[in-house]
């Protein structure tokens, strides 16, 4: 390297994101999802071992996608080739491709693809790679901040490991701003005093993403003045850091009782209040396709046969939180809650498959009455299979169903209210 070379690779590093600069090497510098790469964890043996499968890294952003794939390239024997899926085509994955056949052939060297926003490709993208990750031309590593089940081919998904990386916590978010502030040579040179209200800040507003922690630490930083010769780093300095309002949301106890608040609302029918906790995990960063989930369970669940429509509306919205995102889905959001809120409520159909469940785990697995039995083969009918059954079509007539243990069990109870009033009294009509 020429005086020039070396001028101009430090400039880069001192003109480099901060959370560039900290990207670890290694896995023993490397924190948070020690589900996946802790001590005996499966990545982990995999990686020292050098028997790296293809993968997909799953998770929201800042949690280490891209670091772990860098790890992999710095601790393995493979080449790394790197492509990004905003970026690049089939033309791309081809030059790729060719280069790892020629390292295969001339070096014996496997090359590892690592593929960022993988799910930004499209099918015939995707099936580019088919046949090079199922012969082992390459070994693939995605990165996606998407669902890979709703985003990536089935066909590419049965042949890598899907491996979810999850929010970082707290004590991650901490651990990573300590290390910043110790070990990147820039920040040394300053003389940093940051007080503890500050760091709480800092990990509070990062909601798992260390990323969005470290670039706020570092506009803090670069924004803040020498007082005496130090660089006082204070709450306010983090807040007015923060591109968006510093609101609690702990990802244990306050992601389980704003969910539990926003259910309960809409239960009780509380248009207002059931709005407030959908704004709530909104701002907070909550994942909007987790709220849409519980809402399509709730129609269910809660509203059930009173509003059969409940159900349709909660996965359209859904289905439009997925294709729109934040923050226009918002009104997707407001739509399905009002809908939801406003609607009669019934819990039987709930009610009903759990009383069926609980007789089918106590056992209670008697003999289906033989008119009710398959009688399509020769001899079924000398068996007394299907002999008597009443087509309903043609006779409305009773006929029992039930096996004659449990011929006078009732799993379903209809309310008379909504829709369901209408099987209420039909239901009764029978009786």
């Amino acid at each position: 390297m020429d005086l020039f070379e070396y001028n101009l690779q430090l400039q880069k590093e001192n003109s480099s994101p901060l959370a560039n600069r900290l990207r670890p090497k290694s896995l023993d510098k490397y924190f948070g999802q020690s589900h996946v790469v802790g001590e005996r964890k499966l990545l982990n043996r995999l990686i020292k071992a050098d028997k790296i499968p293809s993968m997909i890294f799953y998770g929201p952003p800042g949690t280490g996608k891209t670091t772990l794939a860098e790890i992999i390239s710095n601790q393995t024997n493979s080449l790394f080739e790197r492509l990004s899926a905003i970026s690049s085509g089939v033309k791309d994955i081809r030059e790729v491709i060719s280069t790892a056949k020629n390292n295969l052939s001339m070096y014996n060297k496997k090359t590892v693809l690592f593929i960022d926003e993988i799910h930004r490709f499209n099918k015939s993208q995707q099936d580019a790679l088919l046949g090079y990750v199922e012969d082992g031309t390459i070994t693939l590593i995605g990165a996606t901040t998407e669902n890979p089940f709703f985003e990536v081919n089935k066909a590419l998904l049965s042949r890598c490991q899907i491996i979810e990386l999850k929010p970082l916590t707290d004590t991650d978010i901490r651990n990573i701003i300590e290390n910043a502030l110790t070990e990147d040579k820039k920040f040394r040179e300053m003389n940093i005093q940051i007080d503890e209200k500050a760091i709480d800040v800092l990990v509070n507003s990062a909601n798992g993403d260390a990323r969005s922690a470290l670039n706020a630490l570092e506009i803090a930083v670069e924004s803040s003045d020498l007082v005496n010769g130090c660089l006082i780093i204070d709450e306010d300095a983090i807040k007015n850091s923060v591109f968006k309002p510093v609101l609690k949301y702990d990802k244990e106890e306050d992601h389980y009782n704003v969910i539990s608040a926003f259910i309960k609302s809409m239960r009780g029918s509380d248009i207002d209040a059931a709005l407030y906790y959908l704004a709530r995990m909104i701002e907070s960063g909550e994942d909007p396709k987790f709220i849409a989930r519980r809402m399509v369970i709730f129609a269910s669940e809660d509203i059930g046969l009173a509003n059969p429509e409940a159900l349709t509306v909660a996965i359209n919205v859904f289905n439009a939180v997925n294709l729109i995102g934040l923050p226009e889905c918002r009104i997707n959001l407001s739509n399905g809650v009002i809908y939801l809120a406003s609607s009669e409520k019934s819990n039987t159909s709930y009610v009903a498959i759990d009383k069926a469940l609980e007789d089918i785990r106590q056992n209670k697995i008697y003999d289906i009455p033989s008119h009710l039995k398959d009688a399509h083969y020769n001899g079924a009918k000398s068996l007394d299979r299907g002999v008597g059954y009443k087509y309903p079509h043609n006779d409305d007539s009773y006929q029992q169903y039930l096996p004659d243990e449990l011929k006078n069990q009732k799993y379903y109870d209809p309310k008379d209210i909504g829709y369901e009033s209408k099987i209420y009294k039909k239901t009764r009509s029978k009786e």
